[in-house]
């Protein structure tokens, strides 16, 4: 058993309300600059829907992921010699226009232009290459809310019937935050010539060391989420690198801090690093469940021996045995990995969403079997496409995190009201009243210190005397305070 620490980040798409404010967070901070101005390491597409950039989950035509071939793991796109045949020409990369071509406003000539006969206007300026723009045709969130739209929703890979958008009593709507998956086998870091790109046994964060990337993009082309970027003005690759500066001292990610919704959760998971290449071999529909298979109980007295062997701290146990990313991943078993079909084993989880509520009116209230909560089998987001989306194929993981859902808020909402709640319900779902009682406090009211239980990495985050309450830098031989 090779035990191996992650830091993890969940998404409950249930409560995501599609503000961008995680987005705006993460753009401020890391991608404020020349060269960068199309990158959003944090971005939130509208689904169903194409997303950022155009149609990046089609693999067919951006070959970007691993393919289990013969019983081989290889990359889907690239070997070693078609990465020496394209070393200076990337075929299946996005291009500009499949992101969008960053502009920017002239408002200054508004005030500034001489006097004249006409109206002076704010021109479209290109942030590439400073010239004048005729038209804008597309942005870094063009289909916002356009999900129905046959223009955009259609050509999303996950809606196996397209038809749907063309009733509108069907039409459905969600949220997908994304970022980097830092994966447990990252086909950019496989692809990288140079050997750039690689992952931290600390914490699991997948870097590019920027003195070493010749800035080949074989990294964009296999990433299957093309969550890797090409720095123009310094010929690099940068992407996400999941605020290590602030996980370091035990503060959470900017998008997870400036969360409105306060759907994202972070905690660490153990894993065992032996069986990962074992579990990607098994088929798109099995994936989901090997992969939760690898995730270890932090709480088991030989996994705990056997990390103290690899070095993870004790620190670092401790936020382990607490972490909310285990209770939704591995204790519940809620939280689900987006395209797990792509092989890389991304560690970004994903809670499904659950249809709107449904409001009584007269006898138009067929689907709703508790109450105003719809029945499982009547949701408005068809399961098939959470399945493609979430679940590599396999319905049934889909319908047993939503059952959890359901049956959740069936029996807190008979409890708030006063009403009889039915341990049954639970039982049904596989839940108890004292996880029903964890979820709902880590879904609801949990705090900042529930939601994110990030041990930090430096030395001094260790001392007694630099916590909270104690007396600055100063060594002292009585600590006094604590967290």
């Amino acid at each position: 058993m090779n035990v191996r620490s992650q830091l993890v980040m969940v998404f409950n798409l249930d409560k995501c309300i599609g503000c961008h404010t995680c987005s705006i967070a993460c753009k401020n901070i890391w991608t404020d600059r020349q060269g960068a101005e199309y990158m959003w390491w944090n971005n939130v597409e509208t689904k169903p829907g194409i997303g950022y950039p155009k149609n990046w989950e089609d693999q067919e035509h951006y070959k970007g992921g691993w393919i289990n071939d013969g019983g081989e793991l290889r990359l889907k796109g690239l070997g070693k010699g078609p990465t020496l045949l394209n070393m200076f020409f990337q075929p299946n990369m996005p291009a500009i226009t499949d992101y969008y071509e960053p502009f920017d406003v002239d408002y200054a000539n508004l005030h500034g232009a001489p006097k004249g006969d006409d109206q002076p206007t704010a021109d479209i300026v290109s942030q590439i290459s400073g010239q004048k723009m005729e038209e804008v045709t597309s942005g870094p969130n063009w289909d916002d809310d356009l999900s129905g739209s046959g223009q955009h929703a259609a050509n999303d890979p996950n809606l196996a019937d397209a038809s749907i958008i063309e009733d509108y009593g069907r039409i459905f709507m969600q949220y997908l935050p994304r970022l980097c998956n830092h994966c447990l086998n990252p086909a950019c870091a496989a692809s990288c010539p140079s050997r750039a790109i690689y992952k931290r046994g600390e914490d699991g964060v997948v870097l590019v060391d920027q003195n070493i990337c010749k800035g080949w993009r074989f990294c964009t082309s296999a990433c299957p989420y093309k969550k890797v970027y090409y720095n123009w003005t310094t010929g690099k690759a940068e992407k996400c690198i999941f605020c290590f500066p602030r996980t370091e001292t035990g503060q959470c990610n900017a998008c997870s801090h400036s969360c409105v919704g306060r759907i994202r959760y972070l905690g660490v998971l153990l894993y065992d690093a032996d069986g990962v290449e074992q579990a990607l071999k098994q088929p798109d529909d099995k994936l989901v469940e090997a992969q939760r298979a690898l995730i270890l109980d932090p709480h088991d007295p030989a996994v705990q021996q056997a990390a103290r062997k690899n070095n993870i701290p004790d620190h670092w146990l401790d936020a382990a045995c607490n972490s909310p990313a285990y209770t939704l991943v591995k204790e519940q078993g809620m939280a689900l990995p987006l395209h797990a079909e792509f092989r890389t084993m991304p560690m970004a989880y994903y809670i499904p969403s659950l249809s709107p509520v449904i409001a009584k009116h007269g006898d138009l209230h067929e689907v709703a079997k508790h109450g105003l909560i719809p029945a499982l089998e009547q949701l408005r987001v068809p399961l098939d496409y959470l399945a493609s989306l979430l679940g590599g194929g396999n319905q049934q993981v889909v319908t047993q995190s939503l059952a959890k859902l359901i049956a959740l808020r069936v029996w807190m909402r008979a409890k708030n009201l006063g009403e009889t709640a039915d341990p049954a319900l639970l039982a049904e779902a596989g839940l108890d009243e004292t996880s029903a009682t964890k979820l709902y406090r880590l879904f609801t009211v949990a705090n900042y210190r529930e939601r994110s239980i990030i041990p930090g990495q430096q030395r001094e985050m260790k001392e007694p005397y630099l916590r909270k309450g104690g007396r600055g830098f100063g060594i002292l031989k009585t600590p006094r305070g604590g967290l």
